[in-house]
């Protein structure tokens, strides 16, 4: 009896001699590796479809905490934007320029709070030796002594880091021995 490639089994060749008995399949090698290999493929498509499913998830959780994290905050910051808001909208014809000098400090001091309750650290380096990895030297003066070769005479601008990574670099004059 000839198998057709569409059956997955052929028949017993005892089967065929005697015509009054059953015919009993007999699955030959290459069809259970054929099955096993469909078995396979099987195993991995679910399993690469899984993988695809814990990937989007994954990134779907980690967009959602950022924004969870932003929004926190951004609720933080809404109080020192109201002070802001309250003393920059003020008659300057009936409130003298020291208030509004110590309501600028009050809302600063209420930013560098909030900032410092997020994780965020000041870089601010006068007379500290200059590091390029925290500091960007926009101008050097002379130094007086080789003693102060190197060291930061002055801040432009300070700088800020958050759990050990650099936010923006604190702008810095470098002092400079020319001995």
């Amino acid at each position: 009896m000839q198998q057709s490639d569409d059956t997955p089994f052929e028949l017993n060749d005892q089967a065929s001699d005697d015509a009054d008995a059953p015919a009993v399949p007999v699955v030959d090698g290459a069809d259970a590796s054929a099955r096993e290999l469909s078995e396979q493929r099987d195993k991995y498509l679910r399993l690469a479809a899984e993988y695809d499913n814990y990937r989007k998830r994954s990134m779907r959780e980690r967009s959602e905490a950022e924004t969870r994290g932003q929004t926190s905050l951004i609720k933080q910051l809404l109080d020192p934007l109201d002070d802001l808001s309250r003393f920059a909208h003020v008659d300057p014809a009936s409130v003298d320029p020291a208030t509004i000098v110590q309501g600028a400090d009050m809302v600063e001091r209420k930013l560098r709070k909030v900032l410092a309750s997020a994780g965020v650290e000041v870089i601010d380096p006068v007379d500290a030796p200059f590091d390029p990895a925290v500091h960007e030297a926009v101008s050097t003066e002379p130094a007086k002594s080789p003693e102060d070769d190197h060291m930061v005479s002055r801040v432009f601008q300070v700088g800020y880091r958050q759990g050990g990574q650099l936010i923006r670099p604190a702008r810095v004059v470098v002092k400079q021995w020319n001995g």
